[in-house]
């Protein structure tokens, strides 16, 4: 740092050509003595500015050039007026008057920390016209206030911790400073950028913003303001297109470039975590080609400056500042300056010049000397403009704080020691336990990082009723609030373009229910496809992630937003199959009553009584239950309704073979009969005809019993069959029951089959065996085509299977037996005569 602070006093003493290169350019400033001094560090000007606006650097002259801030030497005033108001009271340091020292850094770190070290070792800017250096008996300042800006501050607090001075800072915003590892002696009252960032992310999500542009400052307050912004901004969902950087020693090329990726964006929400400087040569640069309307989302370091209210393209912006005060006497304090007051201080001289066109030395090249007309209370500039005190506010609450930890120092509850001995260290311990408020009523305090308590009001540019931009306060950010509340709304916002609307800025539209966000290959996760919901999936919210699978009972809605039951699906009474299905098995049963009739009236004609007419009404009446039983498989199956549709038709269908094989066996019995020395007949009389039907059909029962038993068949869900909808049916229970029961159906059809077949050759006008052998047959191919028709057909359309196979057979047999000896009876009454039946014998049967 030697070649920023030049030579020290001792070398002055024998090199004064050296000395006078160290000690020009005379420093320009504020001073005031006093019993203790106060320091203070403030950005007045900037370096000297070429044709193409960026700035150049002399570092082994150490000049401020440029334009004066009027804004810049109001704040830098409020120290003065807030020491003025220390030195006036009784209550804090009672008999001590402070001093200050303000100091211009040219918002460059060379020239801060040049100020800085003249601080810590208690030189004086001041130099005699003598060609020898001199020194006062000052000592290094206890505190300063200052810097204005981040970078000015993280050097001066890197050099100004190593002997434990005190920097109390107005807005260095970074969040580095809050390291006090590094940073030790470091304080602030304006609120670190942590904060901010926070709540900039916090406001982004809450318009739903999800598609933004950033572009910063190319300095530590833009770098790590925004690095804070970015990661806040990624853990509330937030993509950005592009984050881009400037500084005004940048070359143009690169401004131009950053305009145009402005420019070709897609993003219509712009959050500038920016510089003023850097700022102002950005907005002309825009203004230029101007882009499509921006939402733009500012930080404090411009979103409060007054100058940027003329850029007309920016109406609507919002964005975090410093809450607006008023400190009382502070204006009367501004404007009671005269031009001899004017002449005490370089800074304040070019203060009068610039503001009034005049020279308060006299003409001289051409300049207009001052006459004293002007009127400092006509001027309407940065300087007098005491309607946003924003950082005034942070310079007063600073500077109160160093006087607050000096008295805490020097004084005891009634007086104080001006002659008391102490080190910075001292004051650097009692800042951070000071906890006072201020006489327009804020609250001073610092945390473990030398930070206050965030606090930021959210500010709006609305268009007045001039036409004008203004400032309009819209919200507050309180961070000592509980977690969700810090942010509130007090006011409708105006956004870009004077909309009351908010704007939209997304990569990609929100996937409305029923879809899901597939993020796009090699982009950011904002930018979205919206995937339908796969088959039995929904997703029921906005931008879903991911699709949820409906419960097995349950199946998704056209729009695929919402489960509904699945529709429950059985052969019911109201189908237009079962209504088939229900006539037939009625016509069945009936048909089978019209028989029985039939044959009770004619029960003594022959043909009736020739082959066991008990069997027949028995096989009759058979048939009637097998016809009947079908509707047991209609309706909505239930326990009971389950177990006895099986059982029914198992034991029913047993009963009509068991007569049918009865009959068959009686038909091949009694022509074996005629043979001579024949008495088979005794042995198969009507007493074992009826026995061989009770016990056939008793062990069907008994099959039926242990199913029943072992595992019935009950209703059962079927979601397997079809995705969309349950199939309501009856579950087997156990398989092998089931097959028992058709097993042993078919077995006996097989046995009737077989003993029929050997009847085939039997005299025709008698020959009932071939009508069985045919019916048989019949039952038998419905059974054998039901097997593959049943395990195939889907849903209700099984249990119409089984009923159509139950009502064929069952048709099958009373036409095939019955219907021959009806036609007989009702039409061929002259064939229903025992001679007739007996008039043709086979001589092999003889």
């Amino acid at each position: 740092m030697l070649w920023i602070t030049g030579l020290s006093p001792a070398a002055c003493k024998t090199d004064l050509v050296s000395c006078r290169r160290w000690a020009e350019p005379q420093m320009p400033g504020l001073y005031m003595n006093g019993d203790f001094l106060m320091g203070g560090i403030f950005s007045f000007h900037s370096y000297t500015s070429s044709e193409n606006k960026t700035y150049t650097r002399q570092p082994l002259q150490l000049q401020c050039s440029g334009s004066m801030s009027f804004r810049e030497l109001r704040i830098a005033r409020a120290m003065e007026f807030t020491i003025h108001e220390i030195n006036n009271r009784t209550d804090l340091l009672p008999g001590i008057t402070l001093g200050y020292r303000i100091h211009d850094s040219c918002s460059e770190v060379p020239m801060s920390i040049k100020v800085a070290f003249q601080f810590a070792n208690g030189m004086e800017p001041f130099f005699n016209d003598t060609d020898s250096c001199s020194k006062s008996a000052a000592a290094a300042v206890p505190a300063l206030v200052g810097e204005s800006t981040s970078t000015p501050s993280i050097s001066m607090a890197r050099m100004l911790g190593l002997f434990g001075i005190p920097q109390v800072s107005h807005f260095a915003t970074c969040a580095c400073l809050s390291d006090k590892r590094q940073y030790p002696a470091f304080f602030r009252t304006v609120p670190s950028d942590h904060h901010q960032a926070a709540a900039l992310a916090k406001l982004v999500k809450h318009f739903g913003w999800t598609w933004i542009g950033a572009v910063r400052s190319d300095s530590d307050y833009g770098n790590y303001g925004m690095a804070a912004f970015l990661q806040a901004a990624q853990e509330e969902g937030i993509c950005v297109e592009y984050s881009e950087s400037y500084y005004r020693t940048d070359p143009r090329s690169k401004l131009e470039r950053v305009a145009n990726v402005i420019r070709r964006s897609t993003a219509r929400v712009i959050v500038a975590f920016i510089q003023t400087g850097d700022m102002l040569f950005l907005l002309q640069e825009l203004a230029k080609q101007p882009p499509p309307p921006l939402q733009w989302i500012g930080s404090e370091a411009w979103i409060i400056q007054s100058e940027f209210l003329r850029c007309y393209f920016c109406a609507g912006a919002i964005g975090f500042g410093i809450p607006r005060s008023v400190i009382p006497g502070f204006r009367e304090f501004l404007l009671d300056l005269s031009p001899e007051q004017a002449l005490k201080s370089p800074l304040l001289t070019e203060f009068w010049e610039s503001s009034f066109s005049c020279s308060l030395k006299g003409s001289s090249g051409g300049a207009r000397g001052c006459n004293g007309s002007e009127d400092i209370r006509a001027l309407q500039n940065p300087y007098t403009d005491t309607s946003q005190l924003r950082e005034s506010n942070l310079v007063y609450k600073a500077t109160y704080a160093i006087a607050h930890a000096i008295h805490g120092v020097i004084c005891n509850d009634t007086q104080c020691d001006k002659s008391a001995k102490f080190t910075p260290w001292q004051i650097l311990n009692q800042l951070k336990r000071v906890n006072f408020t201020t006489n327009n009523g804020y609250q001073v305090t610092f945390d473990s990082n030398g930070d206050p308590v965030a606090v930021y009001e959210l500010i709006n540019w609305q268009f007045k009723k001039d036409g004008g931009l203004e400032f309009v306060t819209v919200g507050q950010y309180d961070s000592s609030k509980p977690r969700g509340q810090e942010f509130s709304m007090s006011r409708a916002i105006t956004w870009v373009g004077g909309q009351t609307k908010v704007p939209r800025s997304v990569c990609s539209e929100s996937c409305p229910p029923g879809t899901r966000k597939a993020v796009q290959k090699g982009k950011p996760v904002c930018c979205y496809d919206c995937i339908p919901c796969a088959e039995g999936e929904i997703s029921n919210k906005t931008d879903s992630l991911n699709c949820l699978r409906c419960p097995p009972e349950f199946w998704p809605n056209t729009q695929r937003d919402s489960c509904l039951p699945k529709p429950v699906e059985f052969l019911s009474w109201d189908d237009t199959l079962s209504i088939i299905l229900t006539t037939f098995s009625i016509t069945g049963a009936f048909i089978a009553v019209c028989v029985a009739a039939v044959f009770y009236k004619h029960r003594t004609s022959p043909i009736v009584r020739a082959n066991n007419s008990e069997l027949s009404f028995l096989l009759l009446f058979s048939l009637a239950l097998c016809f009947l039983c079908s509707l047991t498989f209609i309706g909505q199956p239930s326990d009971w309704s389950c177990m006895l549709r099986h059982t029914a038709f198992g034991i029913t269908f047993v009963l009509c073979i068991s007569c049918v094989l009865g009959k068959t066996i009686v038909v091949l019995m009694a022509f074996r009969a005629t043979l001579p020395g024949s008495d088979v007949m005794k042995w198969f009389g009507p007493p074992q005809q009826r026995l061989s039907v009770l016990v056939f059909t008793l062990i069907q029962v008994l099959i039926c019993i242990l199913w029943l038993t072992i595992s019935p068949p009950l209703p059962f869900k079927n979601l397997n069959q079809y995705k969309e909808r349950i199939i309501l049916e009856c579950g087997l229970g156990s398989a092998i029951g089931f097959w028992a029961v058709l097993g042993y159906i078919g077995f006996l059809a097989l046995l009737c089959f077989i003993l029929a077949f050997l009847a085939r050759k039997l005299p025709d006008n008698f020959n009932e065996a071939k009508f069985i052998t045919f019916s048989m047959l019949i039952f038998c191919a419905v059974w054998i085509t039901f097997i593959p028709a049943y395990v195939s057909s889907p849903g209700k359309f099984t249990v119409a299977v089984e009923i159509f196979a139950i009502l064929a057979s069952s048709f099958g047999l009373i036409t095939c037996i019955f219907a021959p000896k009806c036609f007989i009876i009702m039409f061929r009454p002259e064939q229903n005569t025992k001679k007739h039946l007996m008039g043709k014998v086979p001589s092999k049967a003889l």
